[in-house]
């Protein structure tokens, strides 16, 4: 028998239970936080991807198409759910916001200062895009696609500037149901404001019962969303393995200089975010990262800014944002607020551009940026939409088209991207909105 042994067994025995207590505190941990799931589940999710994909070569490319299709089912299930929910979520918390306004005027300083907020962002980062896009010049270089020579998508029309009118004339849902079946997310909420707004006008006793019915619908909607919740953690971990797969680590590396030249300026745009919440928010980013990590991590991989409108929501309240408040910026910005998307249009107009050798002058960009603003502010927030609109510009201002076509392969990645800086726009409209009212709502 070994001296001493019963000292040593029990050091072992000590040390067993306090690596087991360690165990079960990262677990509990782990378990309590989405965020951390989800963020767990990104990085599985991107391995999986790249060992599946055509770079590590050890599933045939078919059968790796078919696997990831089998991954990517809770990320679908994900959004088919938020799907279900986000036209009575977006028409419901509208109008029970607008209609919770302690005033008119404090109605105007919303709106007001909402537009302001929107024009003025979508424009810098538009600035911000073509200013990096000359400096670096992404498309110096390469050659523009001769084999496709007009690949719009079918949607897709020139821009043109004459048609402005008739465009604002037809925001308005004049065939509101029609406008409900087909999910047009814009005219869904223009309809919402005129409706919000009418009741707010209206003697509150009239209104009760249909205020009381939206507060029902937003209740529902939101308990569907705290179902969906439920699979964040499998939806994120399908859907990057299956952005892997088809896209491949060369696609990446072919357009390096464009990558990351839309990377960068989507980086200075999300700082200046922050320093506008340290600022003028009084939001440290510590604070915002720990309110709204799990937020940005969802809009990363889902790349749609309407699909985590729902957990855009419940960050702002996070952050101490009004119910009146979040329940009518938060869906405005979804469908309004997208400078990400202006950054990214400016640097892609540039590069299709510079690959086919088009020269602008100054006041084509200046014209340019303007396009970009408008047609950024409305666009719909769903993934893709952006190369209809890129297409349409592209197109208006005689740019060949063909380069498109480089792009396409890596549009995915930046469009996950550019959905992380749109939330964060609308995350930090809501708080420098709430600075803005408190002490002074009368």
């Amino acid at each position: 028998m070994v001296p001493g042994g019963g000292f040593l067994d029990e050091l072992g025995s000590n040390e067993l239970v306090r690596l087991y207590q360690q165990r079960t505190k990262l677990r509990v941990w782990v378990r309590s936080r989405l965020w951390v799931q989800v963020f767990i589940a990104m990085v599985l999710g991107i391995g999986v991807g790249f060992a599946l994909g055509p770079a590590a070569g050890w599933v045939q490319p078919r059968n790796a198409v078919v696997i990831g299709d089998w991954l990517a089912l809770p990320g679908k299930v994900f959004l088919g759910l938020i799907a279900v929910v986000l036209v009575p979520l977006v028409f419901s918390s509208i109008v029970g916001g607008l209609a919770a306004t302690p005033s008119g005027r404090v109605m105007r300083v919303i709106g007001v200062r909402l537009g302001l907020f929107v024009v003025a962002t979508t424009g810098a980062a538009a600035v911000i895009g073509f200013v990096l896009a000359r400096l670096f010049q992404p498309g110096a270089g390469l050659e523009s696609p001769q084999a496709v020579s007009e690949p719009l998508p079918a949607d897709a029309k020139p821009f043109d500037l004459t048609r402005l009118p008739d465009l604002l004339a037809g925001i308005l849902p004049t065939n509101p149901a029609a406008s409900l079946m087909q999910g047009d997310l814009l005219a869904i909420v223009v309809l919402a404001v005129l409706t919000g707004v009418a009741a707010a006008q209206v003697r509150r006793e009239k209104v009760q019962p249909f205020l009381q019915l939206m507060d029902a619908l937003l209740s529902i909607s939101m308990t569907v969303v705290k179902w969906a919740m439920l699979l964040s953690p499998l939806a994120v971990f399908g859907l990057m393995a299956q952005l892997m797969i088809q896209v491949g680590v060369e696609s990446l590396l072919g357009l390096v200089s464009y990558v990351g030249t839309v990377l960068l300026g989507l980086l200075l745009l999300f700082v200046m975010y922050l320093v506008i919440l340290a600022l003028a928010g009084g939001l440290g980013m510590r604070d915002f990262f720990h309110a709204a990590g799990q937020n940005l991590l969802l809009a990363f991989s889902t790349s749609s800014s309407s699909a985590v409108m729902p957990s855009t929501i419940q960050t702002a309240h996070k952050l101490h944002v009004p119910d009146e408040i979040a329940n009518l910026v938060i869906p405005v910005g979804a469908t309004m607020n997208m400078a990400g998307t202006a950054l990214y249009q400016s640097v892609a107009i540039l590069f299709l551009a510079q690959i086919a050798d088009v020269h602008l002058s100054a006041g084509e960009m200046v014209l340019i940026i303007g396009t970009l603003v408008a047609s950024s502010i409305g666009a719909p927030g769903t993934p893709g939409v952006s190369i209809a609109i890129l297409a349409s510009v592209a197109v208006g201002f005689g740019i060949p088209p063909g380069g498109l076509v480089i792009i396409l392969g890596v549009d995915r990645l930046l469009d996950m991207s550019r959905t992380v800086v749109n939330v964060t726009g609308d995350i930090t409209a809501a708080v420098l909105l709430r600075h803005s009212l408190e002490g002074r709502v009368d």
